[in-house]
């Protein structure tokens, strides 16, 4: 069975940079069937938003607007995890982080790890 484990969350002052893991469990096979992945936050009392996507390939990326030239996703297949590069971080980016994975082909994220706390200082 797949699993997504995130690691790499903290509590930092405002600009600082952290950098989040999320390793895929399971064998070779199992990632092969993993589609598109992403980042999602969620801070108390509001919705659960996605702020990275990245493609299979590793080359197309999406952020919105809140995180742009901020955050950066990338992926490595061969390690068969994703990362979020936060730099610059303010006190509203402070969240819990998921990593999440969509099946290969699928349009929904389906997959989701625990998640992994941001605190951000002002």
């Amino acid at each position: 069975q797949v699993q997504l484990v995130e690691s790499g969350g903290g509590f930092v002052q405002a600009g600082d940079s952290l950098r989040l893991s999320c390793r895929v469990s399971g064998d070779s096979f199992s990632f092969a069937r993993i589609g598109a992945m992403g980042w999602h936050r969620q801070a108390p009392g509001k919705q659960r938003e996605l702020v990275a996507s990245v493609d299979t390939t590793g080359r197309i990326t999406r952020y919105p607007d809140s995180v742009e030239g901020r955050f950066i996703i990338s992926r490595d297949n061969l390690r068969k995890t994703v990362y979020l590069q936060m730099d610059s971080l303010r006190p509203d980016d402070a969240a819990v982080y998921y990593c999440s994975a969509r099946k290969l082909g699928g349009s929904t994220w389906d997959l989701w790890g625990q998640g992994t706390q941001v605190t951000v200082s002002s």
